[in-house]
């Protein structure tokens, strides 16, 4: 029996020595948030990665975490030992997380310069905090102007042809309006914002919510809910998306995420450029980048950032891209290929160019609030442009000193 034993014993580890993912299995786990053809496209590259590095004992795996809990989650869990070795997640947390400590691993030391050139221009400035990197990029968002082909022949390219076929298609009595978007989310009125050469901080992370550039361009906002009437008096996203699938809207300012809502056996759509105001400057959207980021508590880090560099292959990219509909980081994919002759491919790389990466100061998850009160007091009318930024200010300001007080 004991002979039967030792050959046993020593058959399992002839066979572990042959296969040492038997061994020393490491499990790299993943975070994010996405849902429906993002994560099918997703969870197809971490399959494939899984695929690729099985004899290396290495395996990812991935939880789609609910956007609404997610970045609280990451607080919370990383810090005290807890969470995802790899997670994505868009620049606007960035500094607070690097300033929280504990929660994102620099990752300069890993950086040659064949992966910072694969980037389209700007994208790693918005994953590097204190001129240290943490991330890496991703994908980017931005608005643009969605039209229903059917009603708009020729997309509007200025401020004055915008308002012109926004007149042309408003009925408020039938409920019908020329164009729709979630103007009271300031995310949403930031393109105005930026055009004016407005901000939330200067350089220094100083609030200047109350500049006059910020209060001239709700002043503008105000001209088109109450002079021209084109837009509608309830700004949900939902309810615009709605519209615009039946048909009572011809045109709407939204991103990518909302292509995958809208209803082809109902409207015939295209996307195009942002119109220029007639202050001579264009529409200048907010860029969300999605960074790929380490956890600082992971255990496996050099394996963490490998499939961190894995997703930022351009064979990858072109998985998010065509599967996913994501916009990828890489500017390979939109130089040559398929890809890169699509229309909307050309429209959202050429709108790149006029759209302002949000802020990743650790300030910015304090502005949400002050800016979200503001903004509904304005649509609403209890209060005017002046006195609504006056209000923002002064609570952001406070709310500022108290962050900083606590460190």
């Amino acid at each position: 029996m004991r002979s039967h034993l030792i050959l046993l014993f020593s058959t399992m580890l002839c066979i572990i020595s042959m296969f040492p993912s038997l061994a020393s299995a490491k499990e790299i786990v993943v975070w994010h948030s996405y849902r429906s053809l993002e994560k099918e496209a997703f969870d197809s590259l971490v399959a494939k990665y899984n695929e690729a590095n099985k004899k290396n004992g290495i395996r990812v795996k991935s939880l789609a975490v609910p956007y609404d809990a997610y970045p609280d989650k990451i607080t919370a869990a990383i810090p005290r030992g807890k969470g995802p070795d790899v997670f994505i997640f868009a620049q606007d947390r960035l500094g607070g997380w690097v300033e929280s400590g504990n929660t994102i691993e620099s990752i300069d030391f890993y950086l040659e310069d064949d992966l910072r050139a694969k980037f389209l221009p700007g994208l790693l400035d918005a994953m590097t905090y204190n001129e240290t990197v943490y991330g890496l990029p991703f994908n980017f968002k931005s608005i643009v102007l969605i039209y229903n082909k059917d009603k708009i022949k020729t997309p509007p390219t200025t401020e004055k042809e915008l308002l012109m076929l926004a007149k042309q298609h408003t009925d408020s009595k039938s409920g019908r309006y020329g164009m729709a978007y979630t103007y009271n989310d300031f995310f949403f009125h930031a393109m105005l914002m930026n055009a004016y050469g407005g901000q939330v901080f200067d350089k220094r992370s100083t609030p200047v919510i109350n500049s006059k550039e910020n209060l001239v361009s709700l002043e503008h906002l105000q001209k088109w809910l109450d002079v021209e009437k084109v837009l509608p008096s309830e700004p949900s996203s939902a309810l615009i998306t709605s519209m615009f699938n039946e048909g009572k809207t011809s045109m709407i300012f939204s991103g990518p995420w909302t292509l995958a809502e809208l209803d082809t056996t109902k409207v015939n759509y295209d996307i195009a450029v942002l119109p220029t105001l007639n202050n001579g400057q264009p529409l200048k959207p907010w860029l969300t980048i999605e960074g790929v980021y380490i956890s600082a508590g992971s255990q496996e880090k050099e394996k963490a950032f490998d499939f961190a560099q894995f997703l930022v292959t351009e064979e990858s990219a072109m998985v998010m891209a065509q599967k996913g509909k994501q916009l990828p980081s890489i500017k390979s994919v939109y130089e040559s290929g398929d890809f890169a002759q699509k229309s909307s491919t050309k429209i959202f790389r050429k709108q790149f160019e006029n759209a302002i990466a949000m802020p990743n100061y650790p300030e910015m998850t304090l502005m949400w609030s002050p800016m979200t009160t503001a903004m509904n007091k304005v649509v609403k009318k209890s209060a005017s442009p002046k006195d609504a930024l006056n209000e923002a200010q002064n609570k952001l300001q406070e709310n500022v000193k108290k962050l900083h007080k606590g460190k």
